[in-house]
């Protein structure tokens, strides 16, 4: 009768719904289970897993699960169609989110399995890891398991279409089932259209290194064309003549995700530069120095210095690296797809705005301008949908990243201070109360600071005794006519170098000659003189004037030097550049000038008849 023979379809139907179901999930778990833990273990370099089976872990939780509601609705009688309606209704927006993932992955992991068709080594390691597995499924190649998922989700509204066609419009259970197999026609659906969204995001999210003789190659009139249009187009958004397109749900998703693109970025140079610094810190080694010293508290400070830089610094850069560094690259290296397509989208978006205008005038567009137009939907609508869950792992990321850097950081001062207390034990006054010991520490840095100010007082005021120096012909020019303009009363000597900071101060160099004008300031301060150089004139400080008197020395047997007309010569500590004249004796006298502050200079220079 033809009810029965509807009934006993229907029922035909339903256990092939369940028993697909549950050789598909065994296949499944043979898949991860087997299959790819054999590989994994082989650890075969070359071999991308995740790649290949992509979420296949996903899928089966979700398989499994689904299968036992199947299974339980057997022996239901009537109820059991209402149930695997109801069944799939509940299971939809879990297949359709771990589908999609994928059958989007899927066309990738086929161009994986056909590189290593070509790889001899690699294909007959998965050709060992087959047989070995799973020999009674014959299958020569992954791509055997592979598409089982994409034939899976396609087929659940084949199977309820089936089950529908066997089941009387007057039946309970229709409507629901009609519902149960749109919303899985719906859910293929929505994955094709998340596929070819991810596809066109494929074609643009690759950031592009070319060289200029490349970008110059790619230029050609449609390009050239396009360019214009979208930069008058934004020069327009700009100068406020067209309204902008607005979709404030992404615009808040696009600043969200900007935001974390600019602290990775910055994290990131901080962490380079921390780093590099960290690095030029252990490069010096002060603690393999030969103190030559056999006890005290110095080579207990050498073998911690020792411990820190040997072990201890070097440990804490190396987890620093693998821990925060190559999480943060591969974070910053995750940003530049997405930042891709959001530049894309911009671009996009100033053609479609383009062609919605020329539409809306024409009525029409041509069949290029209609893609482009999708193309821009289609990288909207991916950003919109991703953007909130890739913002929300990157900032888990982050986060992560942040927590062991300051974990990394309390490990390693709490190292250092481990091994400093061990040191510090046996140091004298190590087992001191610690207020009392900060109180040493206080006096010891008091004593050592007074003592040091007064070193510093001592070396600013005490000059050593000026050793002696030839003085050049022009300095000897300059001292004669200091001495002929003030007397040689009022002839100073700077005895360091001099730094003019205020108006009408000098800058001098230690052992210049300078002559007193004035011994205080236009305010009457004694500390600042007024002097002459020899030209300029200024103030200079007068602690660093001392009186130049210098001796005069002359060689042993000489007292005098006669001139044939019987006058007599006066001898000076300075020189004079002429030349001996004829009358002085062939013999030649020697004079040494002493220049303060310059010890051991001592020379011999001939002078001249100061008449």
């Amino acid at each position: 009768m033809p009810c029965d023979r509807m009934e006993l379809s229907q029922r035909l139907a339903v256990e092939e719904l369940i028993t697909t179901e549950a050789s598909y999930v065994h296949n499944i778990q043979l898949c991860v289970s087997d299959i790819r833990a054999h590989l994994q273990d082989k650890q075969l370099p070359g071999l991308d897993l995740e790649g290949l089976f992509s979420n296949t872990d996903d899928i089966l939780h979700v398989s499994r699960r689904f299968l036992k509601g199947l299974e339980a609705t057997a022996g239901l009688g009537e109820e059991q169609l209402l149930c695997i309606s109801t069944l799939f209704q509940e299971f939809k927006e879990e297949m359709e989110t771990v589908y999609k993932t994928y059958c989007a992955s899927y066309d990738h992991a086929l161009q994986l399995v056909e590189s290593y068709r070509r790889d001899p080594r690699l294909q007959e390691e998965i050709l060992d890891t087959l047989n070995a597995t799973v020999p009674h499924t014959g299958a020569s190649d992954l791509s055997f398991f592979l598409v089982m998922p994409v034939q899976r989700v396609t087929k659940y509204p084949l199977l309820l279409g089936k089950i529908l066609e066997n089941t009387p419009s007057s039946s309970s259970a229709h409507s629901a089932l009609e519902a149960a197999a749109r919303a899985m026609a719906q859910v293929n659906a929505n994955i094709n259209e998340y596929k070819r969204r991810r596809e066109v995001a494929t074609k643009y999210n690759k950031a592009e290194h070319l060289t200029l003789r490349d970008r110059l190659a790619r230029l050609n009139t449609h390009s050239i064309a396009k360019k214009t249009t979208r930069l008058s187009r934004l020069l327009l958004h700009e100068a406020g003549i067209v309204a902008k397109t607005e979709d404030k749900e992404y615009d808040d998703l696009e600043e969200k995700f900007q935001c974390v693109a600019s602290s990775v970025t910055t994290l990131k140079e901080n962490v380079a530069s921390y780093l590099g610094h960290l690095e030029a810190f252990l490069l010096p080694t002060p603690h393999q120095c030969d103190l030559q010293m056999d006890e005290g508290p110095a080579l207990q400070q050498r073998r911690l210095s020792q411990l820190l830089q040997g072990t201890v610094f070097p440990e804490f850069k190396q987890r620093v690296d693998r821990l925060v560094w190559q999480p943060l690259c591969s974070l910053s290296d995750m940003l530049e797809g997405p930042q891709q397509l959001v530049k894309k989208r911009l671009d996009k978006l100033l053609d479609y705005e383009e062609i919605q205008e020329r539409k809306s005038e024409m009525g029409s567009v041509s069949y290029d301008e209609e893609a482009a137009m999708n193309t821009y939907l289609a990288i909207n609508d991916l950003l919109v949908a991703e953007l909130p869950h890739f913002n929300q792992v990157a900032l888990q990321l982050l986060g992560q990243i942040l927590r062991s850097f300051s974990a990394l950081q309390l490990d390693l001062a709490a190292q250092a201070l481990h091994y400093a207390e061990k040191e510090l034990e046996q140091l004298p006054h190590g087992h001191m109360p610690l207020p009392s010991f900060w109180k040493v520490v206080e006096d010891t840095l008091q004593q050592s600071g007074a003592q040091l100010r007064a070193f510093c007082q001592a070396f600013e005021t005490v000059t050593p005794s000026p050793g002696t120096q030839p003085l050049t012909p022009a300095e000897e020019r300059k001292v004669l006519s200091l001495v002929s303009k003030h007397g040689p009363d009022k002839l100073y000597q700077v005895t360091s170098n001099i730094s003019g900071s205020r108006d009408l101060d000098l800058t001098l160099l230690r052992g210049q000659i300078v002559a007193l004008l004035q011994s205080s300031d236009t305010k009457g301060n004694t500390s600042r003189w007024l002097v002459d150089a020899g030209g300029p004139r200024g103030f200079v400080p007068a602690a660093k004037l001392r009186p130049y008197s210098p001796p005069q020395v002359q060689q042993p047997g000489m007292d005098l030097l006669t001139l044939d007309t019987g006058t007599e010569i006066r001898r000076h500590s300075f020189q004079f550049p002429e030349a001996p004249r004829p009358q002085v004796a062939t013999f030649t006298p020697t004079f040494q000038v002493r220049v303060g502050g310059i010890p051991g200079a001592i020379s011999s220079h001939p002078t001249s008849s100061l008449l």
